[in-house]
């Protein structure tokens, strides 16, 4: 059930008055966790049943943890809890990776296996919804929130529909409270929510599946065949897809979820006007970023420890970041080039100030070369395979080959850099502060505009959102 469908409009039009309609702040959970648990079987029912295990498995051990009385009993039962998640998850996520990567390793020293065919159908969320709940056990094991929830409250904020299949990742700390807490929204909420819902849809339908992915498609199905502009194209047109395809889900999700009355946390901050690569990770999937940070960065030793370590942990941070996205090594080379860039960037700070270090930091060269290397960055994740990778490389830099732009390519460009252009002008300032300080009048030709626009695009295919993959 995509949010992009007349399906999810109909769901959200039975669900919605209902919510208004119940009395009582345990009648209104009680209506959101069923209408969750019925917007997750859209996809397949029977894998309903798995996030249900996965929520009475961490809740129960999460309870045991705060009644433990030794630390040796509470770490055994956080292990537990990893190994239930990350068991989860490897299985269904990972499971074929590693029984084709073993088959391959055996090729290469003249064994040859067939790898068997699990013919695993990936349940849609999974990483999300099992980081979430597993931040829930570790927090409770750190003494950060305490145990004692209903466990029906617990159920909302793992399955709660508009986070649920593609974030934000909104951890217990944060959301657990407001579900406690009886909460109604008020006509403001709602204009954001349903403001911040047609932003998002514009976003994902408009500009990323209409202006963005066609361009991007065509380059990526045969780039050796493309010449250089072409190549450049496709390459800033996947930058532009995947963030108006992701933050428009974002935005979607923090809309729908203020309609009820609940916050989400900002997911993205103008990330193409990042310097350098710390500064891009505190502005892009911040949820994940965050999660990484908190749980895994700082449990490996975070920045007390050496500099190699640093070095290391930073690598391996960003080494399961990009296997985080997805069952192929494709990803693993993605999260690796920004390990490096994080490294690098560390090492930079540390070296002397000189003459030639001061010129490339005056803007806006950081930012600029920032974003060229994210954008590079992005080709391992977007290519097929490490040969498609090389070919479109090979491409962005093959001047001898005649290239003809398009119009779909020029009006690709010419919005990648107008989003570019914007996220420089708002590098410091949220969607919300800009929009609250137009016009009424300006701030509804927006929404008309965007509500018409939607209407225009409507009747092409749907694309489901790029992060219902991983």
């Amino acid at each position: 059930m995509l949010f992009n469908s007349l399906t999810f409009l109909a769901f959200f039009a039975i669900v919605y008055p209902l919510f208004w309609a119940l009395p009582g702040w345990h009648a209104k959970k009680r209506l959101l966790l069923v209408a969750s648990y019925l917007f997750y079987s859209a996809w397949n029912p029977p894998y309903a049943l798995i996030i249900l295990a996965s929520t009475l498995v961490d809740f129960e051990i999460a309870r045991r943890i705060g009644r433990a009385e030794t630390q040796s009993a509470k770490r055994s039962l956080l292990i537990l809890s990893l190994i239930s998640n990350l068991g989860l998850l490897s299985y269904f996520k990972y499971g074929q990776l590693a029984v084709d990567s073993f088959a391959s390793l055996l090729a290469t020293v003249g064994i040859i296996y067939h790898a068997p065919d699990f013919d695993i159908v990936l349940p849609v969320g999974i990483s999300f919804y099992t980081f979430a709940s597993l931040s829930y056990t570790i927090d409770v094991y750190r003494g950060q929130i305490r145990s004692d929830w209903k466990f029906s409250d617990y159920a909302l904020f793992v399955s709660f529909f508009p986070h649920l299949v593609a974030g934000p990742i909104v951890r217990a700390s944060y959301l657990l409270p407001q579900i406690e807490n009886p909460r109604m929204p008020n006509l403001n909420q709602v204009g954001w929510g349903l403001t911040f819902v047609a932003m998002g849809l514009f976003c994902k339908v408009v500009l990323a599946d209409n202006v963005f992915a066609p361009v991007v498609d065509q380059f990526y199905k045969n780039p050796a065949a493309e010449g250089w502009f072409h190549a450049w194209a496709g390459v800033l047109s996947f930058s532009g897809q995947i963030y108006y395809d992701f933050s428009g889900y974002s935005l979607c999700a923090i809309g729908l979820a203020l309609c009820f009355g609940f916050y989400f946390p900002d997911n993205f901050k103008h990330p193409y006007a990042a310097r350098g690569f710390s500064d891009f990770w505190r502005r892009w999937h911040i949820s994940l970023s965050t999660w990484l940070r908190d749980y895994l960065y700082i449990s490996l030793g975070g920045n007390r420890v050496g500099n190699f370590r640093i070095y290391l942990n930073l690598m391996l941070v960003m080494l399961i970041g990009g296997m985080w996205h997805g069952a192929s090594w494709m990803f693993a080379l993605w999260g690796g080039l920004h390990g490096l860039f994080l490294i690098i960037e560390r090492a930079m700070r540390k070296l002397p100030e000189s003459r030639w270090l001061s010129v490339l930091a005056q803007r806006p060269l950081p930012e600029l070369a920032t974003f060229m290397l994210v954008t590079l960055a992005w080709i391992p994740f977007r290519a097929t395979s490490l040969e498609n990778a090389a070919s479109v490389f090979g491409s962005l830099f093959d001047f001898g080959a005649p290239s003809i732009p398009e119009n779909a390519q020029l009006v690709a460009i010419i919005a990648m850099l107008v989003t570019v252009r914007w996220h420089f002008a708002l590098r410091d300032t949220s969607l919300e502060a800009v929009f609250s300080k137009l016009m009424p009048a300006v701030q509804t030709l927006a929404i008309s505009i965007c509500l018409v626009t939607l209407f225009l695009y409507s009747g092409g295919d749907q694309r489901a959102f790029l992060y219902f993959q991983f």
